[in-house]
């Protein structure tokens, strides 16, 4: 994760609400030839320098113009597969996206990363993308290759504004919720701020120090260990082991044990399929 989503991933961004706003980017919007999502103009609060917009189950993601447009309906079609992972129609677990509707979530795609010189309304929670970080290819090419960030950045957004508010004794991003206990063992203790060094039994060990414990080193530790039990690590131990090291699916279930078993538990129904940016419905 960048800094700069640092800044913006488990914020209610307590902005005052802005006048609204009808400048938007002049010039003509492409609707796209998705089967399932059109790309739209807006003048929605707060996004004026975004040109347009796609609408996924109720959650808006927004582009500048340099931002292609395969890539922003890649990221809808992640997104879409993350909530509807059986993609049957219907969303998995209403509560999430009941709550991501609740928290006004968002997602930011961008170009350049002056593009998230925003200022968006009080009471959304939101989550940035970058256009060149966005990878379409990657699971259609063997899960080689540059990373396909959509895969992270959407999770992100689905489990900080979903995931934390629906289920807080299980995934809040706070000290003693059960995300948080299972933390604290991948990185082999307690640790409210980055240690010099982690115990040589730790396993999830994130060193970025603008990460705090809460709003930070909790999302992605869930999202580290739910992509690699759905096997978008698989290929990358050398560029992640740094900071992960469980990067399959079978050494998050005979090593990290706590989070594997809070993943897998029916109640809140996660992803079992990693998206590949094809919703099919």
């Amino acid at each position: 994760m960048k800094i700069i989503s640092n800044l913006i991933i488990g914020i209610v961004l307590l902005i005052s609400s802005c006048s609204k706003d009808n400048n938007q980017n002049p010039g003509t919007i492409n609707p796209g030839d998705d089967p399932n999502f059109t790309i739209v103009s807006h003048s929605d609060n707060g996004f004026s320098s975004f040109n347009r917009k796609v609408v996924v189950f109720g959650i808006d993601i927004y582009a500048v113009a340099a931002v292609e447009d395969s890539k922003l309906l890649h990221a809808a079609n992640i997104m879409a597969q993350y909530l509807d992972n059986d993609e049957d129609g219907n969303i998995d677990n209403q509560s999430v996206l009941d709550k991501m509707i609740e928290n006004k979530a968002f997602l930011v795609m961008w170009k350049k990363e002056s593009d998230l010189d925003i200022d968006p309304p009080s009471g959304r929670k939101g989550q940035d993308l970058g256009n060149d970080e966005t990878q379409p290819t990657f699971v259609s090419n063997g899960k080689t290759g540059q990373f396909d960030a959509a895969l992270e950045e959407v999770l992100h957004i689905i489990n900080n504004a979903g995931h934390s508010d629906a289920y807080p004794q299980a995934f809040g991003q706070n000290q003693g919720s059960e995300l948080a206990n299972a933390m604290d063992i991948a990185r082999g203790g307690q640790f409210l701020n980055i240690p010099n060094t982690y115990p040589d039994n730790a396993w999830y060990t994130y060193d970025d120090p603008t990460c705090d414990y809460e709003t930070c080193q909790t999302i992605e530790y869930l999202y580290w260990a739910l992509t690699s039990m759905l096997g978008a690590q698989e290929n990358r131990f050398d560029e992640i082991g740094h900071e992960w090291k469980l990067n399959t699916g079978a050494l998050v279930e005979s090593t990290d044990t706590a989070i594997f078993e809070l993943l897998t538990n029916p109640i809140y129904k996660m992803p079992t399929v990693l998206p590949d940016g094809t919703y099919k419905h």
